[in-house]
Protein backbone atom coordinates (compact mmCIF):
# COMPACT_ATOMS: atom_id res chain seq x y z
CA UNK A 1 0.00 0.00 0.00
CA UNK A 2 0.83 3.17 -0.53
CA UNK A 3 0.84 4.53 2.98
CA UNK A 4 1.48 1.73 5.84
CA UNK A 5 -1.88 0.65 6.62
CA UNK A 6 -2.07 1.50 10.30
CA UNK A 7 -0.57 4.69 9.27
CA UNK A 8 -3.20 5.23 7.08
CA UNK A 9 -5.90 4.69 9.14
CA UNK A 10 -4.72 6.24 12.45
CA UNK A 11 -2.74 9.40 10.84
CA UNK A 12 -3.55 10.18 7.52
CA UNK A 13 -7.50 9.08 7.02
CA UNK A 14 -8.00 11.20 10.29
CA UNK A 15 -6.33 14.51 9.75
CA UNK A 16 -7.30 14.83 6.17
CA UNK A 17 -11.09 14.39 7.11
CA UNK A 18 -10.31 16.97 9.76
CA UNK A 19 -9.13 19.37 8.01
CA UNK A 20 -11.42 19.23 5.24
CA UNK A 21 -14.30 19.77 7.30
CA UNK A 22 -12.88 22.78 8.76
CA UNK A 23 -12.60 24.65 5.89
CA UNK A 24 -15.41 26.39 4.83
CA UNK A 25 -15.61 26.37 0.76
CA UNK A 26 -15.49 24.09 -1.75
CA UNK A 27 -12.65 25.13 -3.64
CA UNK A 28 -10.46 24.83 -0.52
CA UNK A 29 -11.90 21.64 -0.09
CA UNK A 30 -10.65 20.62 -2.91
CA UNK A 31 -7.39 21.96 -2.44
CA UNK A 32 -7.12 20.31 0.71
CA UNK A 33 -7.74 16.98 -1.27
CA UNK A 34 -5.41 17.41 -3.83
CA UNK A 35 -2.53 18.47 -1.41
CA UNK A 36 -3.30 15.10 0.36
CA UNK A 37 -3.91 13.19 -3.01
CA UNK A 38 -0.35 14.22 -4.22
CA UNK A 39 1.21 13.08 -0.69
CA UNK A 40 -0.50 10.02 -0.27
CA UNK A 41 0.94 8.98 -4.09
CA UNK A 42 4.30 11.10 -3.34
CA UNK A 43 4.66 8.81 -0.06
CA UNK A 44 5.52 5.42 -2.44
CA UNK A 45 6.31 7.22 -5.87
CA UNK A 46 7.98 10.35 -5.52
CA UNK A 47 9.35 11.01 -8.80
CA UNK A 48 6.58 9.44 -10.57
CA UNK A 49 4.13 11.32 -9.01
CA UNK A 50 5.15 13.91 -11.43
CA UNK A 51 4.31 11.67 -14.29
CA UNK A 52 1.04 11.65 -12.96
CA UNK A 53 0.93 15.31 -12.53
CA UNK A 54 2.30 15.77 -16.56
CA UNK A 55 -0.46 13.18 -17.63
CA UNK A 56 -3.46 15.25 -15.65
CA UNK A 57 -1.56 18.93 -17.05
CA UNK A 58 -1.59 17.43 -20.22
CA UNK A 59 -5.30 15.77 -21.00
CA UNK A 60 -6.40 19.29 -19.42
CA UNK A 61 -5.14 21.24 -22.52
CA UNK A 62 -6.09 18.84 -24.45
CA UNK A 63 -9.68 19.21 -23.30
CA UNK A 64 -9.37 23.55 -23.67
CA UNK A 65 -7.93 22.14 -27.31
CA UNK A 66 -10.79 20.13 -28.47
CA UNK A 67 -13.51 21.86 -26.39
CA UNK A 68 -12.39 25.09 -28.63
CA UNK A 69 -11.66 23.56 -32.45
CA UNK A 70 -14.17 22.54 -35.20
CA UNK A 71 -13.79 19.87 -37.62
CA UNK A 72 -11.18 18.58 -38.30
CA UNK A 73 -8.84 20.11 -35.66
CA UNK A 74 -11.32 18.54 -33.45
CA UNK A 75 -10.42 15.15 -34.21
CA UNK A 76 -6.67 15.90 -34.64
CA UNK A 77 -6.59 17.15 -30.75
CA UNK A 78 -8.53 14.15 -30.02
CA UNK A 79 -6.40 11.90 -32.20
CA UNK A 80 -3.24 13.28 -30.28
CA UNK A 81 -4.88 13.03 -26.86
CA UNK A 82 -5.33 9.34 -27.51
CA UNK A 83 -1.94 8.59 -29.04
CA UNK A 84 -0.11 10.38 -26.06
CA UNK A 85 -2.63 8.80 -23.71
CA UNK A 86 -1.47 4.93 -24.87
CA UNK A 87 1.53 5.67 -25.69
CA UNK A 88 2.54 6.30 -22.09
CA UNK A 89 1.20 2.45 -21.20
CA UNK A 90 2.87 1.67 -23.71
CA UNK A 91 6.21 2.92 -22.63
CA UNK A 92 5.62 2.44 -19.08
CA UNK A 93 4.06 -0.64 -18.83
CA UNK A 94 4.36 -2.83 -22.13
CA UNK A 95 7.63 -2.05 -23.36
CA UNK A 96 9.23 -4.59 -21.54
CA UNK A 97 6.35 -7.45 -22.61
CA UNK A 98 6.53 -6.09 -26.58
CA UNK A 99 10.62 -6.33 -26.44
CA UNK A 100 10.95 -9.94 -24.95
CA UNK A 101 8.24 -10.73 -27.05
CA UNK A 102 9.90 -9.72 -30.44
CA UNK A 103 13.41 -11.40 -28.99
CA UNK A 104 11.60 -14.62 -28.71
CA UNK A 105 10.13 -14.23 -31.93
CA UNK A 106 13.26 -13.01 -34.14
CA UNK A 107 16.37 -14.33 -32.13
CA UNK A 108 17.03 -10.75 -31.53
CA UNK A 109 18.92 -9.82 -28.37
CA UNK A 110 17.10 -6.12 -27.90
CA UNK A 111 18.19 -4.98 -24.16
CA UNK A 112 14.86 -5.34 -22.25
CA UNK A 113 13.96 -1.94 -20.42
CA UNK A 114 13.50 -2.19 -16.95
CA UNK A 115 11.25 0.93 -16.68
CA UNK A 116 9.18 0.89 -13.05
CA UNK A 117 6.00 0.56 -13.43
CA UNK A 118 3.52 3.86 -11.81
CA UNK A 119 0.82 2.87 -9.39
CA UNK A 120 -2.31 2.98 -11.05
CA UNK A 121 -1.45 4.27 -14.48
CA UNK A 122 -3.95 2.16 -16.25
CA UNK A 123 -6.59 3.55 -14.26
CA UNK A 124 -5.62 7.31 -14.28
CA UNK A 125 -5.05 7.44 -17.41
CA UNK A 126 -8.56 5.51 -18.59
CA UNK A 127 -10.15 8.07 -16.26
CA UNK A 128 -8.25 11.51 -18.00
CA UNK A 129 -8.63 9.97 -21.18
CA UNK A 130 -12.42 9.63 -21.05
CA UNK A 131 -12.68 13.07 -19.83
CA UNK A 132 -10.66 14.39 -23.38
CA UNK A 133 -13.40 12.32 -25.23
CA UNK A 134 -16.13 13.52 -23.13
CA UNK A 135 -15.59 17.10 -24.09
CA UNK A 136 -14.78 15.59 -27.82
CA UNK A 137 -18.65 14.18 -27.68
CA UNK A 138 -19.99 17.22 -26.14
CA UNK A 139 -20.77 15.28 -23.45
CA UNK A 140 -19.33 17.67 -20.99
CA UNK A 141 -17.56 21.29 -21.86
CA UNK A 142 -14.09 21.93 -21.36
CA UNK A 143 -13.29 22.38 -17.64
CA UNK A 144 -10.84 25.90 -17.47
CA UNK A 145 -9.55 25.03 -14.01
CA UNK A 146 -7.07 22.51 -13.90
CA UNK A 147 -7.17 21.85 -10.14
CA UNK A 148 -10.65 20.01 -10.35
CA UNK A 149 -8.95 17.52 -13.56
CA UNK A 150 -6.16 16.89 -11.33
CA UNK A 151 -8.47 16.76 -8.08
CA UNK A 152 -10.48 14.15 -10.38
CA UNK A 153 -7.89 12.47 -11.57
CA UNK A 154 -5.45 12.08 -8.43
CA UNK A 155 -8.16 11.88 -5.37
CA UNK A 156 -6.57 9.29 -3.15
CA UNK A 157 -9.17 6.66 -2.25
CA UNK A 158 -9.63 5.22 -6.23
CA UNK A 159 -5.93 6.91 -7.55
CA UNK A 160 -4.36 3.50 -7.10
CA UNK A 161 -7.27 0.86 -7.88
CA UNK A 162 -9.67 2.20 -8.86
CA UNK A 163 -13.06 1.98 -9.62
CA UNK A 164 -12.69 4.09 -12.83
CA UNK A 165 -14.58 7.74 -12.47
CA UNK A 166 -15.96 8.99 -15.53
CA UNK A 167 -15.49 12.80 -15.24
CA UNK A 168 -19.29 13.93 -16.06
CA UNK A 169 -20.31 11.59 -12.66
CA UNK A 170 -18.41 13.82 -10.53
CA UNK A 171 -18.19 17.20 -12.11
CA UNK A 172 -21.18 19.04 -10.24
CA UNK A 173 -20.29 17.36 -6.80
CA UNK A 174 -16.27 18.73 -7.76
CA UNK A 175 -18.26 22.62 -7.93
CA UNK A 176 -20.55 22.17 -5.10
CA UNK A 177 -20.92 19.48 -2.45
CA UNK A 178 -21.96 18.30 1.39
CA UNK A 179 -21.31 15.67 3.16
CA UNK A 180 -23.72 15.48 6.29
CA UNK A 181 -22.87 13.26 9.47
CA UNK A 182 -25.03 10.10 8.02
CA UNK A 183 -22.61 10.45 4.88
CA UNK A 184 -19.58 10.50 7.02
CA UNK A 185 -21.05 7.11 8.69
CA UNK A 186 -22.55 5.65 6.00
CA UNK A 187 -19.20 5.83 4.27
CA UNK A 188 -17.05 5.03 7.36
CA UNK A 189 -19.44 1.69 7.60
CA UNK A 190 -18.89 0.33 4.14
CA UNK A 191 -14.76 1.26 4.47
CA UNK A 192 -14.63 -0.57 7.20
CA UNK A 193 -16.90 -3.72 4.92
CA UNK A 194 -14.12 -3.34 2.35
CA UNK A 195 -10.90 -3.19 4.73
CA UNK A 196 -12.68 -6.41 6.22
CA UNK A 197 -12.91 -8.54 3.06
CA UNK A 198 -8.89 -7.39 2.27
CA UNK A 199 -8.12 -7.94 5.62
CA UNK A 200 -9.30 -10.71 6.99
CA UNK A 201 -10.56 -12.63 4.07
CA UNK A 202 -8.68 -12.11 1.13
CA UNK A 203 -5.41 -12.32 2.67
CA UNK A 204 -6.45 -15.70 4.43
CA UNK A 205 -6.89 -17.07 0.43
CA UNK A 206 -4.00 -15.29 -0.66
CA UNK A 207 -1.48 -17.48 2.05
CA UNK A 208 -3.49 -20.72 1.32
CA UNK A 209 -3.28 -19.97 -3.16
CA UNK A 210 0.07 -18.74 -3.02
CA UNK A 211 1.51 -22.04 -0.60
CA UNK A 212 -0.47 -24.25 -2.78
CA UNK A 213 0.47 -22.96 -6.43
CA UNK A 214 4.00 -22.41 -4.85
CA UNK A 215 4.22 -26.70 -4.79
CA UNK A 216 6.46 -28.69 -7.21
CA UNK A 217 4.55 -29.91 -10.05
CA UNK A 218 6.03 -32.99 -8.73
CA UNK A 219 3.67 -32.06 -5.40
CA UNK A 220 0.74 -30.43 -7.12
CA UNK A 221 -1.89 -32.63 -7.50
CA UNK A 222 -5.56 -32.40 -8.36
CA UNK A 223 -7.07 -31.66 -4.83
CA UNK A 224 -4.15 -28.96 -4.15
CA UNK A 225 -4.53 -27.14 -7.58
CA UNK A 226 -8.42 -27.20 -7.24
CA UNK A 227 -7.88 -25.81 -3.77
CA UNK A 228 -5.94 -23.31 -4.97
CA UNK A 229 -8.13 -22.45 -7.78
CA UNK A 230 -10.97 -21.47 -4.92
CA UNK A 231 -8.53 -19.82 -2.82
CA UNK A 232 -7.41 -17.72 -5.87
CA UNK A 233 -11.63 -17.02 -6.63
CA UNK A 234 -12.26 -15.64 -3.18
CA UNK A 235 -8.84 -13.99 -3.11
CA UNK A 236 -9.41 -11.75 -6.13
CA UNK A 237 -12.83 -10.90 -5.45
CA UNK A 238 -12.56 -10.28 -2.19
CA UNK A 239 -9.85 -8.29 -3.02
CA UNK A 240 -10.85 -5.99 -5.44
CA UNK A 241 -14.35 -5.58 -4.24
CA UNK A 242 -12.92 -4.67 -0.83
CA UNK A 243 -10.72 -1.99 -1.98
CA UNK A 244 -13.50 -0.78 -4.20
CA UNK A 245 -15.70 -0.48 -1.33
CA UNK A 246 -13.22 1.31 0.49
CA UNK A 247 -12.84 3.72 -2.13
CA UNK A 248 -17.03 4.39 -2.20
CA UNK A 249 -16.72 4.61 1.70
CA UNK A 250 -13.98 7.08 1.45
CA UNK A 251 -15.57 9.40 -1.41
CA UNK A 252 -19.10 9.09 0.06
CA UNK A 253 -17.39 10.73 3.92
CA UNK A 254 -15.87 13.26 1.74
CA UNK A 255 -19.13 14.22 -0.01
CA UNK A 256 -18.71 11.92 -3.29
CA UNK A 257 -20.76 9.43 -4.64
CA UNK A 258 -19.13 6.86 -6.73
CA UNK A 259 -20.97 4.27 -8.42
CA UNK A 260 -20.74 0.76 -7.76
CA UNK A 261 -18.04 -1.72 -9.29
CA UNK A 262 -19.21 -5.28 -8.28
CA UNK A 263 -22.70 -6.68 -8.18
CA UNK A 264 -22.05 -10.51 -6.51
CA UNK A 265 -20.19 -11.56 -9.62
CA UNK A 266 -20.26 -15.31 -8.45
CA UNK A 267 -24.12 -15.24 -8.20
CA UNK A 268 -24.25 -14.71 -12.47
CA UNK A 269 -25.47 -18.08 -14.76
CA UNK A 270 -23.73 -16.44 -17.69
CA UNK A 271 -20.11 -15.15 -18.73
CA UNK A 272 -22.51 -12.45 -20.30
CA UNK A 273 -24.22 -11.35 -16.70
CA UNK A 274 -20.79 -11.72 -14.93
CA UNK A 275 -19.27 -8.96 -17.48
CA UNK A 276 -22.04 -7.02 -15.92
CA UNK A 277 -21.45 -7.62 -12.46
CA UNK A 278 -17.88 -7.81 -12.87
CA UNK A 279 -15.44 -4.89 -12.49
CA UNK A 280 -18.50 -2.65 -13.83
CA UNK A 281 -16.53 0.33 -13.97
CA UNK A 282 -13.92 -1.03 -16.26
CA UNK A 283 -16.49 -3.25 -18.72
CA UNK A 284 -18.95 0.21 -19.16
CA UNK A 285 -15.34 1.97 -20.28
CA UNK A 286 -14.61 -0.51 -22.96
CA UNK A 287 -18.35 -0.39 -23.94
CA UNK A 288 -18.59 3.13 -24.01
CA UNK A 289 -15.01 3.95 -25.46
CA UNK A 290 -14.35 0.74 -27.67
CA UNK A 291 -16.82 -1.72 -28.28
CA UNK A 292 -19.52 1.13 -29.53
CA UNK A 293 -16.88 3.37 -31.48
CA UNK A 294 -15.88 0.14 -33.12
CA UNK A 295 -19.40 0.00 -33.95
CA UNK A 296 -20.57 -2.28 -31.52
CA UNK A 297 -23.23 -4.78 -33.25
CA UNK A 298 -24.41 -1.90 -35.38
CA UNK A 299 -23.02 -3.72 -38.22
CA UNK A 300 -23.95 -7.15 -38.28
CA UNK A 301 -23.34 -10.41 -36.03
CA UNK A 302 -19.57 -11.09 -37.57
CA UNK A 303 -18.53 -7.73 -37.37
CA UNK A 304 -19.97 -7.69 -33.36
CA UNK A 305 -18.34 -10.90 -32.87
CA UNK A 306 -14.88 -9.31 -34.56
CA UNK A 307 -15.41 -6.19 -32.22
CA UNK A 308 -16.03 -8.53 -29.06
CA UNK A 309 -12.65 -10.00 -29.38
CA UNK A 310 -10.99 -6.44 -29.69
CA UNK A 311 -12.82 -5.55 -26.46
CA UNK A 312 -11.89 -8.64 -24.82
CA UNK A 313 -7.79 -8.77 -25.93
CA UNK A 314 -7.77 -5.29 -24.89
CA UNK A 315 -9.43 -5.98 -22.01
CA UNK A 316 -6.70 -8.77 -20.95
CA UNK A 317 -3.96 -6.82 -21.98
CA UNK A 318 -5.38 -3.71 -19.38
CA UNK A 319 -4.76 -5.63 -16.24
CA UNK A 320 -0.74 -6.23 -17.04
CA UNK A 321 1.99 -6.72 -19.62
CA UNK A 322 1.92 -10.87 -19.94
CA UNK A 323 0.12 -12.62 -22.22
CA UNK A 324 -1.50 -14.59 -19.41
CA UNK A 325 -3.41 -11.95 -19.07
CA UNK A 326 -4.13 -11.69 -22.79
CA UNK A 327 -5.41 -15.46 -22.94
CA UNK A 328 -7.30 -14.96 -19.68
CA UNK A 329 -9.25 -12.31 -21.81
CA UNK A 330 -9.78 -14.04 -25.21
CA UNK A 331 -11.09 -17.28 -23.32
CA UNK A 332 -13.60 -14.98 -21.92
CA UNK A 333 -14.33 -13.15 -25.60
CA UNK A 334 -14.73 -16.89 -26.76
CA UNK A 335 -17.32 -18.27 -24.76
CA UNK A 336 -19.36 -15.04 -24.91
CA UNK A 337 -19.48 -15.46 -28.68
CA UNK A 338 -20.21 -19.05 -27.81
CA UNK A 339 -23.17 -18.14 -25.83
CA UNK A 340 -24.23 -16.22 -28.71
CA UNK A 341 -24.69 -19.34 -30.80
CA UNK A 342 -25.09 -21.93 -28.41
CA UNK A 343 -27.68 -21.54 -25.99
CA UNK A 344 -26.31 -21.85 -22.70
CA UNK A 345 -27.48 -18.85 -21.44
CA UNK A 346 -31.21 -21.60 -21.42
CA UNK A 347 -29.75 -23.90 -18.75
CA UNK A 348 -31.38 -24.56 -15.88
CA UNK A 349 -30.44 -21.73 -13.48
CA UNK A 350 -28.44 -24.03 -11.29
CA UNK A 351 -26.51 -25.79 -14.08
CA UNK A 352 -25.77 -22.23 -15.68
CA UNK A 353 -23.94 -20.92 -12.60
CA UNK A 354 -22.24 -24.14 -12.56
CA UNK A 355 -20.66 -23.62 -15.63
CA UNK A 356 -19.98 -19.99 -15.39
CA UNK A 357 -17.92 -20.42 -11.54
CA UNK A 358 -16.14 -23.25 -13.15
CA UNK A 359 -15.11 -21.44 -16.47
CA UNK A 360 -14.02 -18.42 -14.13
CA UNK A 361 -12.42 -19.84 -11.62
CA UNK A 362 -10.48 -21.80 -14.32
CA UNK A 363 -9.01 -18.71 -16.35
CA UNK A 364 -8.35 -17.05 -13.15
CA UNK A 365 -5.90 -19.90 -13.14
CA UNK A 366 -4.36 -18.63 -16.10
CA UNK A 367 -4.89 -14.67 -14.85
CA UNK A 368 -2.56 -16.04 -11.24
CA UNK A 369 -0.03 -17.79 -13.03
CA UNK A 370 3.37 -16.21 -14.28
CA UNK A 371 3.75 -17.90 -17.29
CA UNK A 372 0.90 -20.12 -20.22
CA UNK A 373 3.17 -22.66 -19.35
CA UNK A 374 2.58 -22.71 -15.72
CA UNK A 375 -1.23 -21.99 -15.84
CA UNK A 376 -1.35 -24.79 -18.63
CA UNK A 377 0.34 -27.44 -15.74
CA UNK A 378 -2.06 -26.48 -13.04
CA UNK A 379 -5.30 -26.70 -15.45
CA UNK A 380 -3.89 -30.05 -16.75
CA UNK A 381 -3.38 -31.08 -12.58
CA UNK A 382 -6.75 -29.93 -11.95
CA UNK A 383 -8.04 -32.46 -14.26
CA UNK A 384 -5.77 -35.45 -14.39
CA UNK A 385 -3.32 -35.17 -11.53
CA UNK A 386 -5.19 -37.76 -9.61
CA UNK A 387 -1.95 -38.99 -7.75
CA UNK A 388 -1.49 -39.22 -3.64
CA UNK A 389 1.87 -38.50 -2.79
CA UNK A 390 3.44 -38.16 1.17
CA UNK A 391 4.24 -34.27 -0.05
CA UNK A 392 0.83 -33.32 -1.89
CA UNK A 393 -1.52 -34.88 1.05
CA UNK A 394 0.56 -32.87 3.94
CA UNK A 395 0.24 -29.92 1.74
CA UNK A 396 -3.37 -30.62 1.17
CA UNK A 397 -4.03 -31.21 5.00
CA UNK A 398 -1.95 -28.75 5.82
CA UNK A 399 -4.37 -25.87 4.79
CA UNK A 400 -7.43 -27.01 6.22
CA UNK A 401 -7.26 -25.41 9.09
CA UNK A 402 -10.16 -24.15 11.13
CA UNK A 403 -9.33 -20.54 10.22
CA UNK A 404 -9.05 -21.29 6.06
CA UNK A 405 -12.26 -23.96 6.67
CA UNK A 406 -14.95 -20.83 8.60
CA UNK A 407 -13.12 -18.49 6.33
CA UNK A 408 -14.04 -20.33 3.09
CA UNK A 409 -17.65 -20.60 4.31
CA UNK A 410 -18.14 -16.60 5.31
CA UNK A 411 -16.48 -15.94 1.51
CA UNK A 412 -18.97 -18.66 0.13
CA UNK A 413 -21.91 -16.62 1.74
CA UNK A 414 -21.23 -13.16 1.09
CA UNK A 415 -20.35 -13.75 -2.40
CA UNK A 416 -23.53 -14.70 -3.55
CA UNK A 417 -26.84 -13.61 -3.12
CA UNK A 418 -26.79 -12.97 1.11
CA UNK A 419 -25.40 -9.33 1.07
CA UNK A 420 -28.53 -8.51 -1.22
CA UNK A 421 -30.97 -9.97 1.76
CA UNK A 422 -29.28 -8.48 4.52
CA UNK A 423 -29.01 -4.70 2.71
CA UNK A 424 -33.01 -5.37 2.15
CA UNK A 425 -33.61 -5.90 5.46
CA UNK A 426 -31.30 -2.95 6.76
CA UNK A 427 -32.90 -0.56 4.34
CA UNK A 428 -36.24 -1.43 5.28
CA UNK A 429 -35.71 -0.92 8.80
CA UNK A 430 -33.81 2.27 8.13
CA UNK A 431 -37.38 3.51 6.63
CA UNK A 432 -38.98 2.66 9.38
CA UNK A 433 -36.90 4.05 11.76
CA UNK A 434 -35.41 0.93 13.28
CA UNK A 435 -32.52 2.88 15.39
CA UNK A 436 -31.77 -0.97 16.51
CA UNK A 437 -30.60 -2.45 13.41
CA UNK A 438 -28.85 0.72 12.75
CA UNK A 439 -26.65 0.44 16.03
CA UNK A 440 -25.66 -3.00 15.30
CA UNK A 441 -24.40 -2.56 11.93
CA UNK A 442 -22.25 0.51 12.98
CA UNK A 443 -21.22 -1.90 16.58
CA UNK A 444 -20.17 -4.46 14.01
CA UNK A 445 -18.53 -2.43 11.78
CA UNK A 446 -16.49 -1.03 14.62
CA UNK A 447 -15.64 -4.79 15.52
CA UNK A 448 -14.47 -5.56 12.16
CA UNK A 449 -12.38 -2.08 11.75
CA UNK A 450 -10.72 -3.65 15.41
CA UNK A 451 -10.18 -7.37 14.26
CA UNK A 452 -8.22 -5.30 10.83
CA UNK A 453 -6.39 -3.18 12.77
CA UNK A 454 -4.64 -6.07 15.24
CA UNK A 455 -4.86 -8.12 12.08
CA UNK A 456 -2.64 -5.82 10.61
CA UNK A 457 -0.60 -4.60 13.69
CA UNK A 458 0.70 -8.39 13.51
CA UNK A 459 2.50 -7.68 10.45
CA UNK A 460 0.87 -9.68 8.39
CA UNK A 461 -0.24 -7.95 5.16
CA UNK A 462 -0.44 -8.51 0.93
CA UNK A 463 -0.90 -5.90 -1.31
CA UNK A 464 -3.97 -5.31 -3.23
CA UNK A 465 -3.93 -7.23 -6.57
CA UNK A 466 -4.95 -4.53 -8.56
CA UNK A 467 -2.20 -2.49 -7.45
CA UNK A 468 0.06 -4.06 -10.10
CA UNK A 469 -2.38 -2.15 -12.91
Amino acid sequence: MVFSSLAFLCVFLPVCLLIERIVPSTSVKNAVLIVASLVFYAYGEPVLVLLMIASTLFNYLMGLAVGKAEGSRRKAWLAAAVVVNLGLLVVFKYSGMLISTLNSVTGLGISVPNIPLPLGISFYTFQALSYVIDVYRGEVEAQRRYSRILLYVSFFPQLIAGPIVKYHDIELQMAERSASMEDTAVGLRRFCLGLAKKVLIANTMAATADSLLGLSSSALNAPCAWLAAFAYLMQIYFDFSGYSDMAIGLGRMFGFHFKENFDHPYASTSIKEFWRRWHISLSTWLREYLYFPLGGNRKGRTRAWINRIIVFFLCGLWHGANWTFVVWGLCHGMLLLLEDVVPLRKLPRALGHVYTILFVMITFVIFRCDTLGEGANVIRTMFIGWSFSTASTVAFMEQLTPVFIVTSVLAIALAGSLPCKVREIVTKASTKSDKRVAIVCYASSFVLLVACMLTLSSGTYNPFIYFRF
